[in-house]
This record gives C-alpha cells, sequence and structure tokens, in this order.
C-alpha cells in the first residue's frame, strides 16, 4: 500500500495539502487520529496523549522547545512540567507513536503528518518522504492570509510552533527535521500552489511503488 509521511513547517499548509495527496491516493490521513489511537493503546487518556504530541497546540514539542517550561519533572536530562496526571513517562508515548505509524505502514498504508514519520519509516521500502518548507517571511504573510490575524501575531505562531515541532524530532531521534538528505521530495508550498503539490507528491508516490 502506499505509505507517504509529509513534515511540514508551520504555515506550508500540510494540513491541506496531506488530505488531499491521501485522498488521490486512497489511503487514509493520519493526523489527529494517531494520538487517539496511541491513547488507546495506553490506556490513558486523548489529553494525556495530546500532551506528548508533537503537533498538539501546547504538546510535548511545546514542553522541549522551552515555551511551558517548569522544573517538576526531569527525563532526558530536561526539567519539564508535564500537564495533567499523566504517569507514564514520554518515551512510552513516543514508542507507542511509532508503533501506530509502523501499524499503518505495514497494513493499510496512509499519508502521515509529522511525528517524526520520514525518520521512523526512512527504511520502509516504497515510502515516500515530503517535506514542505519555504522561507519565514512567506509562511508568515501566507498565515496571516489564512487566519485573519496580523503579521506580527501570525509570525509568532510560526516561530513557537517551527521550534516545538523541531524540539521533538532533535529531542527523541537526534535528526534536523529541515536536513534535505532526510526527505525525496522538498517543497515550497508558498510558492508552489497546493494543487500542483498535490500532483508532484502523487507523481513521486506513484513512482516508488
Amino acid at each position: 500500500m502506499r505509505v507517504v509521511t509529509i513534515s511540514a513547517t508551520y504555515g506550508t499548509a500540510g494540513s491541506v495539502i496531506g488530505p488531499a495527496v491521501a485522498g488521490r491516493l486512497g489511503v487514509p490521513f493520519l493526523d489527529r487520529a494517531i494520538p487517539s489511537a496511541v491513547a488507546a493503546e495506553l490506556g490513558c487518556s486523548l489529553e494525556d496523549a495530546l500532551v506528548h504530541d508533537d503537533r498538539a497546540e501546547h504538546g510535548l514539542g511545546w514542553l522541549l522547545a522551552g515555551a511551558m517550561r517548569l522544573p517538576t519533572a526531569t527525563f532526558g536530562g530536561l526539567d519539564l512540567y508535564l500537564p495533567g496526571s499523566v504517569s507514564l513517562p514520554p518515551e512510552d508515548f513516543v514508542a507507542h507513536t511509532e508503533l501506530v505509524i509502523r501499524q499503518v505502514a505495514r497494513g493499510q498504508g496512509g499519508v502521515i503528518l509529522g511525528r517524526a514519520g520520514a525518520v521512523v519509516l526512512a527504511d520502509h521500502p516504497g515510502a515516500l518522504h515530503v517535506r514542505l518548507d519555504a522561507p519565514l517571511r512567506r509562511r508568515v504573510i501566507q498565515t496571516a492570509t489564512l487566519t485573519g490575524v496580523t503579521e506580527r501575531q501570525a509570525r509568532k505562531l510560526v516561530e513557537e510552533n517551527d521550534r516545538a515541532r523541531a524540539a521533538y524530532v532533535r529531542h527523541f531521534y537526534r535528526v534536523d527535521p529541515a536536513c534535505p538528505t532526510v526527505y525525496h521530495l522538498v517543497l515550497d508550498s508558498t510558492t508552489i500552489p497546493v494543487d500542483a503539490c498535490v500532483e508532484l507528491i502523487v507523481a513521486a508516490s506513484t513512482a516508488l511503488s
């Protein structure tokens, strides 16, 4: 089955391109479904799983990036505040996230957004790994246009999300998510229209299968 991982910096329309690619390939799109599956595997609440998810608004990436750091819990040499009553270490959530991703890749296939998918499935046969990125200025403008916030607010959103998502990948995988050699295809979706990005990803995935 077709497997595509998408690493998307904030403001590059990953949440639009991902579902469109999945629809064209006839496979599921996995974003919010991943923490739900992790919660079911671990027997914890969805809220607890989201605390440890790299794409949640205030997930573990934010903590690792220092956005919400408080010295009440320690792992991996970092002092972190983990909201709620989470009793399992963050590594367990990351391990189960990897398990869900691998199960999807081995089973029905899918388009997986974020969560270091390109690293987790680096050796998966036929998997296409895509990076959506663009210069900061263009991502800020696109975010402001799509959300209706000011450019100053958009810049804060972009920079905070970038730091959080990069911190997750660097901490748990010791990989720079911006490194182009991690991916088969790197696209600037602020310059290349979204529809064209979808076409390019579908064509590349088809070529690999």
